[in-house]
């Protein structure tokens, strides 16, 4: 059954974006001071097959997972989030100061009514998952009552999915949210900062094969072939051994990670799935304790909220190279 919107909260979140629904820009906002440029309008863009066309800057914005609002922080539009929700850990140093009034509404996807009580104008998802009846609503009826809606371009699905992700991908969410939320000019600027960094790193030479290990026991669910851990794979150097596999992320078998024996192991440190536990699992599972990663403590960790496509996968990269650096001088 799907949950019914509490009249007041929609009424507001209506009036809020009529101006965007609508054509008209009398009731939009003009953008906020801490934008520090301002965009051109209107601005039309096609994210993961759905049209969408803003006549104004959204003002009160509500961002699912860690890579949407850390995007928003670093482009100086903090004051402008009324409300964040399914983070996948601590926000970066570097963001910490603008990320210290965070409004966070919940450790998971929110419900409608959570959302809707914020009376948002705009929801920025970092999955197409995050808008269904059963999460913040699905987007063509966020759209009805005049809220827009943007998904991060990486997770698209079907035939908007990239394949494979790129850093070009990556930075052009960047630029497109530059335009939507009326800073260009700080789009353009984190852009040449992220380009600037990725092209700074050198990779490790050679041929170190790679398990990206994210969760899962008795099957793990590993990094493939055309998503985020190869796009920072590629950067920091790594092979990874599940490379062949057509999938941003897929379900494996240990029989074949012991076949592949990678040298490395990167893990994936999130609160809820700790790289501690996962060594616990390869030091305890009579198949993989023999791994040669496994005897040698030959393990990278890298925190979740660093792994999406984001801002802080070049971050991530670097991290990664580092570490095999240190690795391969014991």
């Amino acid at each position: 059954m799907k949950t019914r919107y509490p009249a007041t909260a929609a009424t507001a979140a209506v009036l809020l974006l009529a101006g965007c629904a609508s054509g008209s820009t009398a009731a939009a906002p003009a953008p906020s001071a801490s934008a520090g440029n301002a965009g051109a309008y209107p601005v039309s863009v096609e994210n993961c097959d759905t049209t969408l066309t803003l006549e104004a800057a959204p003002e009160r914005i509500v961002t699912i997972k860690s890579n949407t609002t850390e995007l928003l922080l670093a482009l100086g539009l903090g004051e402008r989030i009324v409300g964040s929700a399914f983070l996948d850990g601590p926000l970066p140093a570097s963001l910490a100061d603008a990320g210290a009034d965070l409004n966070v509404i919940s450790d998971f996807v929110p419900g409608q009514e959570a959302v809707l009580a914020l009376t948002p104008d705009f929801i920025y998802g970092g999955w197409e998952s995050n808008f269904s009846a059963e999460g913040v609503g699905e987007r063509a009826a966020l759209t009805d009552l005049g809220i827009g809606s943007y998904v991060s371009p990486a997770a698209c699905k079907g035939d908007a999915m990239p394949d494979p992700l790129t850093f070009e991908t990556v930075f052009a969410e960047i630029d497109e949210a530059g335009a939507l939320f009326g800073v260009p000019d700080a789009a353009a600027e984190l852009v040449a900062e992220q380009e600037a960094e990725l092209a700074a790193l050198e990779p490790a030479t050679g041929d170190t094969t790679a398990l990206w290990y994210s969760s899962g026991t008795d099957t793990p669910y590993v990094g493939a072939g055309i998503g985020s851990p190869q796009l920072i794979m590629d950067a920091a150097g790594l092979t990874n051994i599940f490379a062949d596999v057509q999938d941003t992320w897929t379900s494996a078998g240990w029989e074949s990670v012991v076949a592949a024996n990678p040298s490395v192991i990167v893990l994936v440190d999130a609160t809820w799935n700790t790289a501690d536990s996962k060594i616990a699992n390869l030091k305890a599972n009579a198949a993989t304790a023999g791994l040669d990663a496994a005897v040698n403590d030959r393990y990278i960790v890298v925190p979740f909220a660093a792994t999406e496509a984001g801002i802080r996968n070049v971050e991530a990269a670097g991290s990664i190279i580092d570490q095999l650096a240190a690795l391969e001088a014991e």
